[in-house]
């Protein structure tokens, strides 16, 4: 069995400041005044939008993410209706075979300290799902899909997940807040970070609080 990191970053090459020329474009047909693009009025008209709660405008442009999570807060993640996904199936991922190792993957909890003894009962028990779904499929022939019941819910998936800018102001003021699960703030946290370093203005306003 592998135990890996949890992560989320952003797919794909975006320029931030194309993004935000592409809002107000859009959006400055809403008050017709077109002839009030500068070189450098974009951010000041998008800041102002969301200031008004105009945010609509925001949907007009889009982002992919790849997170690389367990599929307890894979469950969370896709619970987000306004955007599309894809990801690794369980149905069809058979973790037996070579391009897997013949192993199971799990995403590390950041609540058990290494060494500690939650932190391996937690191993053991995904040890041991591990174990049973093996032998499911390779002793007793089992497919994956029927084999799959066994596997944990720290069992590491894969998704992409794309979503307009509204959509992630959304997920972003869910998943980073105090009550969020602390393995979805491990990636949403960072995730923040990353959006706010490359698309300017759109999420500056959104405040982490500490857990």
């Amino acid at each position: 069995m592998r135990i890996v990191k949890a992560s989320a970053e952003i797919y794909g090459d975006i320029d931030g400041d194309e993004i935000l020329k592409r809002i107000e474009r859009i959006g400055r047909v809403c008050y017709k005044s077109e002839n009030s693009i500068t070189d450098d009025s974009a951010r000041s008209f998008v800041a102002n939008i969301i200031k008004r709660g105009h945010e609509s405008v925001l949907e007009h442009a889009s982002v992919t993410v790849k997170f690389i999570v367990d599929r307890g807060v894979s469950h969370e993640i896709v619970r987000h209706r306004l955007a599309s996904y894809c990801q690794s199936s369980t149905r069809y991922c058979n973790y037996s075979q070579g391009k897997f190792g013949g192993e199971i993957t799990c995403i590390k909890p950041i609540f058990f300290d290494d060494g500690s003894l939650e932190y391996e009962f937690w191993r053991s028990s995904c040890e041991n799902a591990e174990t049973a779904y093996l032998a499911l499929v390779n002793d007793y022939g089992r497919s994956p899909q029927e084999a799959r019941s066994v596997l944990p819910n720290s069992l590491k998936t894969e998704l992409y997940m794309t979503a307009n800018l509204r959509e992630w102001r959304h997920f972003f003021k869910l998943r980073t807040s105090k009550a969020a699960h602390p393995q979805m703030r491990e990636v949403a946290i960072p995730l923040l970070e990353e959006f706010n370093s490359r698309i300017p203005v759109v999420f500056s306003d959104l405040e982490i609080m500490e857990g």
